[in-house]
Parts: structure tokens; C-alpha cells; sequence
């Protein structure tokens, strides 16, 4: 019982928190053998890229979002703009129409994002695919940090940064600024190391020639476009100045929704990925694969739990001062947790207490997601998260 504690213990440890620390010593290692990786310089020749933007029912956003796309610099007569309105039933595709600098796609079906992607890459020539959603807006120099990776042979495709506005971030959701910040620095020592696993929807990109059609059913989209290619043998590359902001979900409800989609996406994507969890054919990738998702989308929530359940019996059978401090830690731990979700219902403002009770919500989404993920009851179709409404942070 002690040593499946203890494993336990360890492996929700090396998830969260052990993973960094490795990550951070293999970088600094590579640094001392190799140098650090720098990012090709501006003074470039670009290569041709088209922005594709999907848009379903964001008539309250998208004329930002048009003016936000139109304000972003990229090489005159190498960029093209594409937005994909599928089912759309409100006044989005009549407003993207009025701009006759974009290429509208649209149709009256509503078949799912992936299936209007798809659609919309049998029209794509241009050398580099940017995507982007239709709620976030980019920094004016994100399309061209991101391209001029693609000078590198090796790198398949690029990453941008997801940033919540600070500005706009619900008391609910406070702990969700704090975990993209640490996410943040994950990827830069993951693709500086080797490659990032899985690019945001936010924002990230592909070389043409490499994109390969996902299933119709795919939930996570963005994560298995990007990790396709990482299968044939390419880097992902993380740019954080290239950045995508958006709002907050409206409330901790939304977010939870959010997470439990991601969730059953994950262990979907784990099943069509079986390939990468082997270090023979992947040793690096694999490693990284493993440790940053693998670990997080499957076993953790629950080693937390038992954790917890095995540190009772342990103290209620033979004690020991130290698995009394232990067990005294886990418990204050959620203890704050639940003083968060008991503030939070009671709309009591202590953001301090949101950190705890985001990690414990993102943990069970997990749970209820892969619960989601093998009773079918999760569509690909576009789901949306309510976000906070506030003018949007250039």
C-alpha cells in the first residue's frame, strides 16, 4: 500500500510540477552542448501564407475581429485571407461579405469545424496555413514571426501563444491566466528542447504540403493537425510573441465546459496516437508526449484521488508522523479548493482560492471527459464557451 502511495504521489508530482524541472535541466544541458536555439531573423523572404479564420454564428465579434485581421502585417502580395462561415444562421457571413479584401467560404450546413477546415484547404495554394479562431485577435506582427521559422527545414509546423486578457478574466476563472502563464513556459522549454506537443487552436500554423485531413469525428482538431506532422518526423515550433488574446470564459461553468471537451478530445487523440507513445520510433517526442499530455489526459486525476484514499488507510493502520503531515497538506489543499468553489457560488471575491479550485476543476473535466469520450455523448460539431463581453486588448 506504501509503495503504490508513494508511486502515486510521485507521478501527480512529475506531471505537474517534476516535468518542468527535467524539462528546465535537459535545456539547460542542450544549452551548454549546442547553444541556444535562436529564431530566424525578419530580413527574409517571406513564403506565401494564407490566414484561414472559422466563424460559426459571431456576428457580435466578427466586424473586430475583420478590422483586427486587416491591421496585421505581412510581406504586400504574399498573403491572403480566408474566413469559413459554415451554419452560420445570424448576420456573420452578410458581414464578412462587405469586405471584398476577404474570400468568404460559406455554406448553409452545419457540419462541424474540421469538415469546413477541410473544405477550405482544397482551396489553399500559399506555402504556410495560419488558423485562428473567430474570438481571439492576433498582435500586429504575429503572422510574420510566426512564418519566418519555416526557414528552417526541419519545422513543420508553428505555435502561437494563447493569452487570457488580464483586464477581462472573471473572478470564476482567475486560475485560468495563471495556468497559461505556466503553460507558456513549458512550450518555450519544449520546443526548445525539441518540439512542442500539439499547437493551441488559438493560433498555430502548417506547412501546406504537410497537412494531412484528420477524421471528420476529430474533437481536438488543432492538437492532431499539429501532431500528425510531429509523425513525420518535423518539429513544432513555440513563438510566444506571436499571440492570440482572448476573454475569459463568462463563468466557471463555461470553462468547465470548455474542459471537459478538451478533455474527451485528449484521450481521443491518445487512441489515434498510439504510434507516438512508443520511444523507439519517437525517443524525444515521446518523452515530451508522455510527460506533457499522456500523463494529464489519463491516469493523474484518478493518482490523485487515490493518493488521498491510500494516505487515510495508511495513517488509520500504521500512522507515522510523516504521512500525517502528508495527508494534513492534501487536505488543506483541497481545503482551499473547496473554500473556492464555496466563494465562487457565493460570487465572494478571493481570487487567491481560484488557483487551487481550477486545478481540481481542470482535474475533473479530465475525469468527466474521458466518461464523456466512451459513452459517444461528445460531438466535433463547434460547442462555444461563453466569453466575458469587453473591448478587446490590442
Amino acid at each position: 500500500m506504501e509503495i503504490l502511495f508513494w508511486l502515486s504521489l510521485f507521478i501527480v508530482f512529475y506531471t505537474f510540477l517534476g516535468y518542468g524541472i527535467v524539462l528546465y535541466i535537459l535545456v539547460r544541458i542542450r544549452r551548454a552542448m549546442k547553444g541556444k536555439r535562436l529564431a530566424p531573423g525578419l530580413d527574409q523572404d517571406f513564403p506565401t501564407l494564407t490566414l484561414i479564420i472559422a466563424a460559426y454564428n459571431e456576428e457580435s465579434i466578427i466586424e473586430e475581429k475583420i478590422r483586427n485581421t486587416l491591421e496585421l502585417s505581412y510581406p504586400a502580395g504574399k498573403l491572403s485571407l480566408l474566413f469559413v462561415t459554415d451554419g452560420s444562421s445570424d448576420r456573420t457571413p452578410e458581414l464578412v461579405s462587405k469586405y471584398p479584401q476577404i474570400r468568404l467560404m460559406h455554406t448553409p450546413a452545419r457540419s462541424g469545424k474540421i469538415l469546413a477546415v477541410h473544405r477550405a484547404m482544397h482551396e489553399v495554394t500559399s506555402e504556410v496555413v495560419v488558423f485562428t479562431d473567430a474570438n481571439t485577435f492576433l498582435n500586429r506582427d504575429a503572422l510574420v514571426l510566426i512564418a519566418r521559422h519555416y526557414a528552417d527545414p526541419t519545422v513543420g509546423a508553428v505555435s502561437g501563444e494563447k493569452r487570457v486578457m488580464q483586464d477581462a478574466v472573471s473572478d470564476a476563472t482567475a486560475g485560468e491566466g495563471f495556468y497559461w502563464k505556466y503553460e507558456s513556459t513549458l512550450k518555450k522549454w519544449d520546443s526548445e528542447l525539441y518540439s512542442v506537443v500539439g499547437a493551441a487552436g488559438e493560433l498555430f500554423s502548417v506547412r501546406r504540403s504537410l497537412y494531412k485531413e484528420v477524421e471528420p469525428d476529430t474533437i481536438l482538431d488543432d492538437f492532431m493537425i499539429s501532431m500528425r506532422i510531429a509523425q513525420q518526423g518535423y518539429r513544432i515550433i513555440y513563438e510566444p510573441e506571436a499571440y492570440a488574446s482572448e476573454l475569459s470564459s463568462e463563468n466557471i461553468q463555461e470553462e468547465l465546459k470548455r474542459k471537459v471537451r478538451i478533455a474527451a478530445g485528449g484521450i481521443q487523440s491518445i487512441m489515434r496516437l498510439k504510434s507516438l507513445l512508443s520511444p523507439f520510433g519517437y525517443p524525444m517526442l515521446s518523452f515530451q508526449y508522455v510527460s506533457h499530455r499522456v500523463l494529464r489526459w489519463t491516469v493523474t486525476p484518478f493518482l490523485m484521488i487515490l493518493s488521498v484514499i491510500l494516505n487515510i488507510a495508511i495513517v488509520a493502520t500504521s500512522g507515522g508522523w510523516f504521512y500525517w503531515l502528508i495527508l494534513l497538506g492534501q487536505l488543506f489543499f483541497y481545503g482551499l479548493a473547496f473554500a473556492g468553489w464555496i466563494l465562487e457560488r457565493r460570487k465572494i471575491k478571493v481570487k487567491a482560492l481560484f488557483v487551487p479550485y481550477y486545478f481540481c476543476m481542470m482535474n475533473y473535466a479530465v475525469i468527466a471527459g474521458i466518461g464523456r469520450y466512451y459513452k459517444g455523448n461528445q460531438s466535433a460539431a463547434w460547442d462555444k464557451a461563453k466569453r466575458k463581453s469587453a473591448e478587446p486588448v490590442r
